[in-house]
């Protein structure tokens, strides 16, 4: 009998790669899905979870074809560009580099930086070769128990956006709380466990697992403070997969 809500959970990856003072983890949402073909689901392509030691340069790379999204609950990240730009994002900003046909950027800790733990998150955008851009913009204040919304696709109420049928929220839920997710209809929703432990339709999730609920709305119970980031993705959205790293 299939279910009317299914929730397809993963466990922690296992695909990380180890650079001694710069770490990273990447978690594939089509992998939730079993026998799914693609990595990604729809436009979003992968969702990694970073951590650099202070006084780690990452040097000038770049990036095409994709929107790669920072997200900095944890230290501070320190980004310059071929533009000219130096920005540092911290828990109070979001940076958005949408790469279009070709951005060059470069990241870094200074030696008295906290250690850095952070999301990069890639969506696939809807066509190649896009004008490039960067957005950097302050974030709300986190309110425990309440959805913080921080990008979008453009024209919607989110302070950046992505150019693709994607929104992304986080949350800070105190143990006990309750939350529903965000949802748009006919879209499905993808979360990320950053801290603490919930669950969802019965089903427990710890720190660095993940969830994809393909139809329905559900609730979240933090069994543990928690904090965790929810997409809401239209699944049938046109991508492309010629991204330097999603794809």
């Amino acid at each position: 009998m299939t279910q009317s809500k299914p929730l397809y959970k993963a466990p922690r990856t296992t695909v990380s790669q180890d650079q001694g003072n710069f770490r990273i983890h990447f978690n594939f949402p089509g992998r939730n899905l079993p026998d799914h073909g693609d990595h990604g689901y729809g436009p979003l392509a992968t969702v990694v979870e970073s951590y650099m030691d202070p006084g780690t340069l990452i040097g000038m790379h770049p990036h095409r074809n994709e929107e790669i999204i920072s997200w900095v609950p944890d230290g501070v990240m320190r980004h310059d560009d071929r533009q000219g730009n130096e920005l540092v994002t911290d828990s109070d900003h979001l940076l958005v580099m949408n790469a279009g046909r070709e951005f060059w950027h470069e990241e870094r800790t200074l030696a008295e930086d906290p250690p850095l733990r952070m999301l990069q998150i890639f969506v696939r955008p809807h066509s190649l070769g896009l004008e490039p851009q960067l957005q950097h913009e302050p974030i709300p204040a986190p309110v425990e128990a309440e959805w913080r919304h921080l990008f979008g696709p453009p024209g919607t109420a989110a302070p950046l956006f992505v150019r693709n049928q994607v929104h992304c929220h986080d949350v800070w839920l105190p143990e006990g709380a309750s939350v529903e997710f965000p949802t748009v209809d006919d879209w499905a929703t993808y979360f990320y466990v950053f801290e603490g432990a919930v669950t969802v339709a019965g089903t427990g999730f710890e720190r660095a697992e993940s969830g994809l609920l393909v139809t329905g709305d559900e609730a979240m119970t933090a069994m543990s403070d928690a904090v965790v980031v929810a997409f809401s993705i239209d699944p049938t959205a046109p991508v492309t997969r010629q991204g330097t790293i999603g794809r």
